[in-house]
């Protein structure tokens, strides 16, 4: 079998260079919507199709979950995959968008990588080895103060619009400077190298966390237990904050952190 870590970061760079191919090509990529505000490319199709082809080669009988595919939950190795998370951003060529790809081992993910490809930033972890950011160990930030610390809280039309509003009003209400950027794999990669203090929503999918969680945890950061009650199903809240400001971002969101 392919050695794990060379294989991930080839795969996820090569995705990449489809998703910028795509990107930089005369005509803007044409979308559909799946439903509101949820964007669909062929891009998308194209690189999860890719991301399977080349799993199937290197790791030859591991199950994958993608976003678009879908796939089978009980695999004892289960690659979990976002093709492009940002997609109405790569749709309305606003270059903040990337490849979720994290590998699940009996229950626990063990391996991760979001690859940007229009800034070429590749962070990468993997379970007691750290986390990187093209080569340079990543730290969460040390900042302690809420009103010194950015916040991003995202948004789907899964929950309502009021619940987001209440979650990114206590923030702000707190001193939080607030952001939404519309892709959570980047939201959590940027808490786990220090951009911002923590990365909360209502409710994400796996595919848009299975890497940015160990991302977060490895850089020595804190999250809730996302796997809990069928989250990877069926996803489930998220929050991933630097352990500074662990309890008061837990307080002001109302999810508790793992231990």
């Amino acid at each position: 079998m392919t050695d794990l870590m060379p294989a991930l970061e080839a795969i996820v760079r090569d995705a990449g260079a489809l998703m910028r191919s795509a990107f930089d090509a005369p005509e803007r990529p044409a979308y559909s919507l799946k439903g509101q505000q949820d964007y669909l490319t062929e891009t998308d199709g194209a690189v999860e199709q890719f991301v399977r082809d080349q799993i199937a080669r290197h790791f030859p009988g591991d199950g994958v979950l993608g976003e678009e595919a879908g796939g089978a939950l009980d695999a004892a190795r289960l690659w979990i995959v976002d093709p492009i998370d940002g997609t109405a951003n790569f749709a309305r060529q606003i270059p903040h968008f990337c490849i979720s790809l994290g590998l699940m081992v009996d229950r626990q993910v063990v391996a991760g990588a979001i690859y940007e490809p229009m800034h070429d930033e590749l962070y990468i972890a993997q379970l007691g080895r750290g986390a990187w950011l093209n080569g340079k160990r990543m730290r969460v930030s040390t900042v302690g103060e809420l009103t010194a610390a950015t916040v991003e809280v995202g948004w789907s039309t899964r929950i309502p619009v009021a619940t987001y509003l209440d979650m990114a009003g206590k923030a702000a209400h707190a001193g939080c400077s607030v952001r939404r950027a519309g892709s959570g794999s980047l939201g959590l990669a940027y808490v786990a190298a220090g951009r911002t203090e923590g990365y909360a929503e209502p409710h994400i999918n796996a595919w848009d966390v299975a890497a940015g969680l160990l991302l977060v945890t490895e850089a020595g950061g804190q999250v809730n237990d996302f796997w809990a009650d069928g989250g990877l199903r069926v996803g489930n809240q998220i929050l991933a904050t630097n352990a500074a400001l662990a309890t008061q971002l837990s307080v002001l969101t109302s999810i508790p952190l793992m231990p």
